[in-house]
């Protein structure tokens, strides 16, 4: 199965982060922040495969221009604490060729501005050069409101809100893109996105470490992060093997109670007259003779196992005992 992460997360003044910033990163361009006045300069930065800037129809003309645009953005938002874009971090199958991870990443981008009215600014990324070869991954910057002719609107509230099921409904449709691509162009592998739990899979799931921890690994430095996951692996693990040998016990149970049930409903006639010598046994200290000797018989038949023929007829559904006095009187019999 190809690997299949999808994350959206937001990006807000509060945190001391910016659009202008997180754009320039991106795109690994040159980026003025109007608002603070900051220059944002990621021209070195290597890796970004493509960029593009996704846009709803009618929008102006100067919001093609990524400068332009999330300075637009930031002006858009007022509060000190204001959420001023939101972006999707998407993995991108291996399996397909760049152009191919081109095409799947700004068709995602599209979807998006046609359902919410925003901008998208996509930048496609290459594995790291000291990361996995396979990790080919987009970033797709959102403005958090819908842009109109005459600029940014509304907010995109529907995104914020996890009862509207937007971001649930966007993790199915990027697996099925996925799948549509995978599947156009010849390949075999599958991505799914639901959790491992609802797939029936029993194991934890990988981590996904984002650049800060990648950063620090690749330093050499301590990651008090990875230590923590290290730490609920391993208790994930010790859980699960307990689980597995609670579910192993209730196995061998259940098929012990099945061998039971069709042992029982292989000699049903014999489940009968055991019932009726039961029944039989409670009257036995207490009634006549003639009971006596009746549960002396039925539990000889039953020690013979004689349940054939005519025994079969008898009519064992109705306590033939009962008009002698009724059951609850004795203490039980013992042959």
């Amino acid at each position: 199965m190809a690997s299949y992460h999808i994350h959206c997360k937001t990006i807000g003044r509060s945190a001391g982060r910016s659009a202008t910033a997180a754009a320039a990163y991106r795109s690994a361009e040159r980026i003025r922040d109007m608002r603070t006045g900051e220059e944002h300069d990621y021209r070195r930065k290597r890796g970004v495969l493509h960029r593009e800037i996704v846009l709803p129809p009618g929008a102006p003309a100067w919001a093609a221009n990524r400068e332009q645009l999330w300075n637009a953005a930031e002006a858009a938002e007022t509060r000190k604490n204001s959420t001023v874009a939101r972006e999707f971090e998407l993995s991108l199958p291996a399996e397909l060729a760049p152009e191919q991870r081109q095409t799947l990443a700004v068709s995602f981008a599209r979807e998006l501005v046609d359902r919410h009215g925003c901008a998208v600014d996509v930048a496609i990324h290459a594995p790291h050069r000291d990361g996995d070869e396979r990790n080919h991954h987009a970033h797709l910057l959102c403005s958090t409101r819908r842009l109109r002719p005459e600029g940014f609107k509304e907010k995109t509230r529907e995104l914020d809100d996890q009862r509207s099921g937007e971001i649930v409904r966007w993790r199915e449709r990027w697996a099925s893109l996925q799948n549509e691509q995978l599947q156009k162009y010849g390949h075999d592998v599958r991505v799914d996105h639901r959790t491992l739990e609802e797939q029936g899979i029993d194991r934890a799931p990988t981590h996904h470490r984002g650049p800060a921890i990648t950063a620090i690994e690749r330093r050499g430095e301590h990651s008090v992060v990875r230590e923590r996951w290290t730490i609920e692996d391993r208790e994930d693990a010790v859980k699960r093997l307990q689980r597995a040998a609670e579910l192993g016990r209730l196995e061998r149970e259940a098929e012990q109670v099945s061998r039971s049930i069709i042992d029982l409903s292989n000699n049903i006639p014999a489940a009968r007259l055991a019932r009726d010598v039961a029944a039989t046994a409670d009257l036995a200290p207490t009634s006549s003779a003639q009971v006596r000797s009746r549960a002396q018989a039925l539990w000889q038949q039953f020690r013979a196992q004689d349940i054939g023929g005519k025994n079969q007829e008898l009519d064992l559904t109705k306590d033939r005992t009962r008009g002698l006095g009724g059951p609850g009187h004795g203490h039980g019999f013992d042959p």
